[in-house]
């Protein structure tokens, strides 16, 4: 009987190696490594969803699904802002302001024929004397600015128009910038504007309360003086009734900034007051020879005061008005004629109102008296300057002033808040 054939051993598979083959372990030991990495993997990303999804989220996560977005948004605290606290001092350090009233050049006049001859001493050498020492000093032009003509002469009783020479008297006399927000800054029309908008820009000169739109003409000056953040808004609160459109700078027109909308005003003041550290404001308001504040002057201030003004000023009257203070803010709400050719009383009544300021906080205030003679103002000394800051301390008394500060009337929620409605009209058509 034949013995069965031999067994034969099963032939290898060429791409499987024999059990035990050092290249068939390896490849396990990659396998378990695998599933190990996707298996920390999945633990990390499960640790960052319950980490974010659940209670105490990271910071900058969004909110867990069951809190609602409005409770979830009121418990992040807003961010506090020093400059709205109304004792905010800044770095410390004062810096001195000066302002003066209403200044221009007509044609035949003294002052005209003293720019035309030498503009750079046009102002004479008493208008640096009653700024001296102050850190910025401040005028109304109360005037178109052009190029020495009216190119469209408005309908209104008196015109007022100076060539752009008159930046270099202005430059002459120390003063760092003026405004021509008020009722003569368009009174040579649109295209002496224009001519006015260009000498700006050629100069370089700082001319508030005029722009191509609203925007522009509600631009505030700001400087860094000692350390201190300065901004100054300027806008007028007279503009003749039968050119009041015309004249008001808008989104699409160019023109003056008008006070007539408060809400612009209060929202300028508010935008001034988040990085200033002392804001002021010039105006242009009040009566025509009303030597007290007229119904639309006092609520203007008070409204002001609590968008966060520190400093309001203002011209127009032609003769001076009371000053003191609102809360702790300081107003004066007229400064009267500064270089002007009115020489006879009381509207050569002039002078120069002097503040010293540490951040929102008023150090000191001084009216340096002067009376006008020949168009400028000569300074007052010994018994008559004595008498004449009695008189400005006497005008007082028809005002909501007072002659020591009081409690601030500006808050955190005052200088944030929209205006209140209020519908401030027109002036009596008025020079």
């Amino acid at each position: 009987m034949d013995a069965p054939p031999a067994r034969r051993s099963p032939r290898p598979r060429p791409d499987v190696p024999p059990k035990g083959h050092p290249t068939l372990t390896s490849r396990r030991v990659r396998r378990i490594r695998r599933i190990w990495g996707a298996g920390l993997l999945l633990l990390a990303l499960l640790l960052a969803l319950l980490l974010s999804g659940g209670g105490g989220h990271p910071r900058g996560a969004s909110p867990p699904a069951h809190l609602p977005a409005k409770q979830a948004k009121a418990s992040i605290p807003p961010v506090h802002n020093p400059r709205l606290e109304p004792d905010w001092q800044g770095d410390g350090r004062s810096v001195t302001l000066a302002f003066g009233g209403d200044v221009n050049f007509p044609v035949s006049t003294t002052l005209g024929d003293s720019l035309a001859s030498d503009p750079t001493s046009a102002l004479g050498p008493t208008v640096p004397q009653l700024l001296a020492g102050a850190n910025l000093s401040m005028t109304n032009f109360e005037s178109a600015l052009t190029d020495g003509t009216c190119p469209d002469t408005q309908s209104k009783q008196y015109v007022f128009y100076a060539p752009s020479s008159a930046v270099t008297a202005f430059q002459g006399a120390g003063i760092s910038l003026i405004t021509e927000a008020n009722n003569h800054g368009e009174d040579c029309g649109a295209a002496g504007l224009q001519m006015a908008l260009t000498t700006k820009q050629q100069s370089g000169y700082n001319i508030l309360g005029i722009g191509q739109n609203a925007a522009q003409a509600f631009t505030p000056y700001q400087t860094t003086i000692n350390g201190q953040h300065i901004t100054i808004v300027a806008a007028t609160q007279v503009i003749d009734s039968n050119l009041q459109t015309a004249w008001t700078a808008t989104a699409t027109q160019p023109g003056l900034a008008s006070a007539y909308d408060v809400n612009d005003l209060i929202a300028a003041v508010q935008a001034a007051r988040k990085t200033a550290d002392t804001v002021v404001v010039y105006l242009h308001w009040g009566t025509e020879l009303d030597a007290c504040p007229n119904p639309l002057q006092e609520p203007l201030a008070q409204l002001l005061v609590k968008a966060g003004a520190d400093i309001i000023v203002g011209t127009h009257a032609h003769v001076l008005l009371g000053a003191g203070y609102l809360g702790s803010a300081f107003v004066d709400y007229g400064l009267g004629n500064f270089a002007f050719y009115d020489n006879t009383p009381p509207e050569n009544a002039s002078g120069s109102l002097v503040i010293t300021a540490t951040g929102r906080h008023i150090d000191q205030v001084t009216w340096r008296p002067a009376v006008i003679v020949n168009d400028l103002p000569q300074p007052l000394t010994g018994a008559d300057a004595t008498s004449a800051v009695a008189s400005w301390e006497q005008d007082r008394a028809c005002t909501n002033a007072t002659a020591t500060p009081t409690a601030p009337l500006a808050t955190a929620t005052t200088e944030t808040s929209p205006a209140p409605p209020a519908a401030v009209q027109p002036l009596t058509v008025d020079s």
